[in-house]
């Protein structure tokens, strides 16, 4: 019990601490009162006093006298104790029941409809201080029908306020315990009637207003997620550290960052799997499923996983019709046997190696191997998906049965290798219509027969052309031409008679045009290079030696160009003047390297240049400036360069010299500037 609950049983004490005392008196006085030999107040004294003897009859006579006391009653000792013990009992026995305090009384055991008001508000007192909610609506229950009027109201309102209050606090711990229904339904138990009910309305609203706020917070992480934006789903959890709730804030929070790590770690096992199967890889496709399959359903990046792994089949799919597309058959089915039955694709997968095989077999071309086909494609149940697909190349196949058995015929004929087999073999191939599956191999058949009775008909005009070429003089093959030109455009020998054709034109126009290029290369020889030019000229363009021409022409007019650039620079240098070497070097080294005069050309550049330095340390001798401008005019390329440069920073120097180092007479070892 508490310090207040002591208190307060204490003043219930003392309310009824009068009532004790006058019990208390009441037993003081019959006992003092029985005692002295008086009877109590309300009792009948003429009975007492007759139930006794009468001393005075019963006395025997005595030789002492009749009417003496005894000796012992006349004793003032006796009369002492006796005036001494009882008053003094007495007193003890009434100051021992008045400092006795009242026992509590039993609460379970009262009966409540007669029961005081301080007597509800001791057990009322009792039951709050164990603080549970059935405890402290009971004590509600206890005091609060108590009359607006009765002395104790206000110290009653006061604990009513007080126990609904830590009812509401009760409720707040389950609150931040993470029991918001039971928060709920707690506080909604204290009695409407009660001032502290408003509190109620207000308290749930912030509870629900948080509960909802932080549910808000975790969904918005779940589907950061989701989407595998994992920053953003810790920045979302974070929030959770703000939200005015333990449970939020602690469990929830700790909870939903194991999540995000363990999601993270999926994502990334997920984002592996995807790279994995963007290669087209058959084993890496493999991995990929299998590295989706291992992600739990507990994780939220799950969905995305179970989406991926029929994706991934898919894949796997599409590249077995690839290659079944390119009549690898085998290579088709055996991809498609792989497909894992996680992906959902086994119906798919079945019906696809069904169609593969009896593709296989139709691709052989022979008659039983296209009726092997048609029979495994029959065996296709019309409740399938590509039970269609089959029925079309059923068709398909049956047509192509008939073609196959026309081909055959042909190519037996073709066989025989003669115009007249190939032009049968032409005629039986050629009653294939063009809308039957085997057309395009039938026109490829027919193609080559074709080509091959036009080889037989071509080719003798050819052979007698190139008999006739092998004495090669204008005459013959001007007949060897003649000759292969009968064999006319689009027939099959037409495309190698075009090039006898043009390689017997060529030898025609050398043997023309050979003796001007010879004459011109004389000329050319002898020194007299423009004639040379004019009589190559002659030789037309487009002919075999026009190109060889050509270039014959662009050496002389650029041996031509170089000797007229030799003799001007000659002329010019004979003047002597800086400006004049300057221009006499940049006309010498216009003459190509090629030219024979290249030599004489780079000895001149070498003498001009060391003449244009000579002059220029004369000039250095009374003008350093204007020898340094005629001295910069030297080429790179010329031998005196490098002296005209070492030259020019001389007479720099010698023009700006360094400022010379003195030492100062005042102060010993320090330099003057």
């Amino acid at each position: 019990m508490t310090e207040r609950d002591t208190s307060e049983s204490w003043s219930l004490g003392r309310a009824r601490e009068p009532d004790m005392m006058t019990r208390l008196s009441r037993a003081g006085h019959a006992n003092e009162t029985k005692m002295s030999g008086i009877p109590p107040a309300g009792s009948n004294s003429k009975s007492v006093m007759q139930s006794k003897p009468n001393t005075s009859e019963q006395l025997p006579p005595s030789g002492h006298g009749s009417g003496k006391m005894p000796r012992w009653l006349k004793s003032w000792v006796l009369w002492a104790l006796l005036f001494t013990l009882v008053p003094g009992g007495i007193a003890f026995m009434a100051m021992g029941m008045l400092l006795k305090l009242p026992s509590a009384p039993n609460c379970p055991s009262i009966f409540w409809p007669l029961a005081s008001a301080s007597v509800r508000l001791h057990c009322a007192q009792l039951a709050a201080s164990k603080q549970t909610v059935k405890d402290l609506l009971q004590a509600i229950d206890l005091v609060k029908l108590l009359p607006e009027s009765h002395p104790l109201r206000g110290e009653i309102d006061r604990y009513l306020e007080q126990w609904s209050r830590d009812i509401l606090k009760l409720a707040d711990e389950s609150f931040q315990q993470g029991k918001l229904e039971e928060a709920i339904a707690t506080a909604k138990q204290i009695p409407e009637d009660l001032p502290a009910h408003q509190l109620v309305k207000e308290q749930i609203s912030t509870w629900e207003k948080i509960w909802l706020e932080a549910e808000g917070i975790y969904q918005q992480a779940e589907n950061e997620m989701r989407e595998q934006h994992w920053h953003d789903a810790f920045m979302a959890a974070a929030k959770l550290l703000r939200v005015n709730n333990k449970y939020w804030a602690s469990i929830k929070y700790d909870q939903l960052n194991r999540l995000i790590t363990s999601a993270r770690e999926d994502g990334d096992k997920l984002a592996k799997a995807e790279n994995l199967a963007e290669s087209g890889n058959v084993d890496n496709l493999l991995k990929a499923i299998k590295i989706a399959e291992s992600i739990q359903k507990d994780s939220y990046v799950y969905p995305k996983a179970q989406e991926a792994i029929p994706k991934f089949g898919r894949a796997m799919l599409d590249l077995a019709q690839k290659n079944l597309d390119r009549r690898d058959a085998d290579q088709a089915i055996s991809i498609a046997q792989q497909i894992p039955l996680s992906t959902g694709l086994q119906s798919e997968t079945e019906d696809f190696i069904a169609i593969a095989e009896a593709q296989r077999n139709a691709w052989i071309g022979t008659v039983a191997a296209l009726e092997t086909a048609i029979a495994q494609a029959q065996q296709i149940d019309p409740s399938r998906a590509v039970y269609d697909k089959a029925q079309q190349l059923i068709a398909r196949w049956q047509l192509e049965i008939e073609d196959v058995s026309k081909l055959e015929k042909a190519r037996t004929l073709a066989s025989q290798g003669t115009i007249n087999d190939l032009t049968a073999a032409i005629a039986q191939a050629q009653q294939i219509p063009n809308s039957n599956p085997r057309a395009e191999e039938a026109r490829e058949e027919i193609n080559g027969w074709v080509a091959q009775v036009q080889t037989i008909e071509d080719r003798p005009y050819l052979e007698r052309a190139e008999e006739i070429a092998l004495l090669e003089d204008i005459n013959s093959l001007q007949a060897a031409i003649t000759e292969a030109r009968q064999i006319r455009r689009g027939r099959a020998l037409y495309r190698e008679a075009q090039r006898k054709i043009a390689l017997w034109t060529a030898k025609i126009q050398r043997i023309e045009d050979q003796p001007l290029l010879d004459q011109a290369r004389d000329l050319a020889s002898s020194g007299n290079l423009p004639a040379a030019i004019n009589v190559a000229q002659q030789i037309p363009s487009g002919r075999a030696l026009s190109g060889e021409a050509q270039a014959a022409i662009d050496d002389w007019r650029a041996q031509i160009r170089a000797r007229e650039n030799w003799s001007k620079a000659k002329e010019v240098a004979l003047a002597g003047t800086p400006q004049a070497l300057v221009e006499a070097i940049r006309l010498a080294s216009r003459v190509p390297r090629s030219s024979i005069l290249s030599s004489d050309a780079s000895i001149a550049i070498d003498q001009w240049s060391q003449q244009l330095l000579d002059i220029a340390r004369s000039q250095g001798e009374s003008d350093i400036p204007r020898a340094i401008e005629t001295a910069r005019l030297i080429p790179r390329y010329a031998a005196a360069y490098n002296a005209a440069q070492e030259q020019i920073r001389v007479w720099r120097n010698f023009l700006n010299p360094e400022p010379e180092q003195q030492f100062d007479p005042l102060l010993p070892g320090r330099i003057q500037q």
